[in-house]
Order: C-alpha cells, then sequence, then structure tokens
C-alpha cells in the first residue's frame, strides 16, 4: 500500500486501493454505485436553516449535516440530489464510509489531497474545487463542539 493510503481511514483506504485497480469506464461504475450508497437526510434536518450547511464552493447544491454523538463521535449527512450529482454524492458516500461513527480526529487527519487521491485519472478535474471544500467543510464541523 502507498504511503498516502496509510495515512487514510481504513475503510477510504480499501476502497482507494480498489479504484486503482479499475479502469476508467469501471471507475465511472463504481462511483455511480458509491452515490446510491449515500445515507438519506433524516428528517429531523428538514426544518433548519441551510445556510450554515451549505457548501457553496460546489457547483451543485449541497448541505453537509453534522451530528455530534453523546459517545464523541460524529456522524455526517448530506443532502444531495444524486441522480444530477452522483459523482459528489459518491465522493460523500465514500469520505462518510471512512469517518462517519469515528471520533473527530479521524476527520481532521483526511489529508488535504484526498479528493485527488480519489478522482485522479477519471479526469474531473474541474470539480476538484467544490469536493475539496466539502472535505474543508467535514473539518470545520469536527473542529466544533
Amino acid at each position: 500500500m502507498s504511503n498516502a493510503l496509510l495515512d487514510l481511514p481504513p475503510a477510504l483506504a480499501r476502497t482507494l486501493k480498489q479504484f486503482r485497480l479499475l479502469e476508467r469506464e469501471d471507475k465511472m461504475q463504481a462511483l455511480l454505485a458509491w452515490s446510491k450508497k449515500l445515507e438519506p437526510l433524516p428528517e429531523r434536518f428538514a426544518a433548519l436553516d441551510r445556510a450554515a450547511f451549505t457548501v457553496p464552493e460546489c457547483q451543485t447544491r449541497v448541505d453537509i449535516f453534522p451530528e455530534h454523538r453523546d459517545d464523541g463521535t460524529l456522524h455526517f449527512y448530506a443532502d444531495v440530489n444524486a441522480r444530477q450529482s452522483p459523482t459528489v454524492a459518491a465522493v460523500l458516500a465514500i469520505v462518510f464510509a471512512g469517518v462517519n461513527d469515528q471520533p473527530p480526529a479521524v476527520t481532521l487527519a483526511l489529508p488535504a489531497d484526498l479528493v485527488r487521491l480519489l478522482m485522479q485519472d477519471i479526469g474531473l478535474g474541474a470539480r476538484e474545487s467544490g469536493l475539496n471544500a466539502m472535505i474543508a467543510r467535514l473539518k470545520r464541523f469536527a473542529t466544533t463542539d
């Protein structure tokens, strides 16, 4: 496993390792499958003012909701139209699989180049700014109580 993967939560490292073995078309299919795994937004978040949860840097409307649990772990939810933006939904599902129900330190330890690691060879460079903004938002939520 490369050094970059060693610094990731185990679930993320496994996923990235699998992506590296795939050809471009297979990666796109894998992203589509991951987009369908994004957990639906619980009803309790529907009435919240979304201004504090929207990621304005994304071309796609994305709202990320953190939930600080009593056991000290974090759980993230996102509201994004997975049909219109499967890549965004997939990246969130992949990242959430690695950081949800973990201490905030796991989220804070995500490497700055996580999006590049995940998206390499797919050719979605124009989306990296928004995807990186989502990761930055997760880290910001992880630093607050």
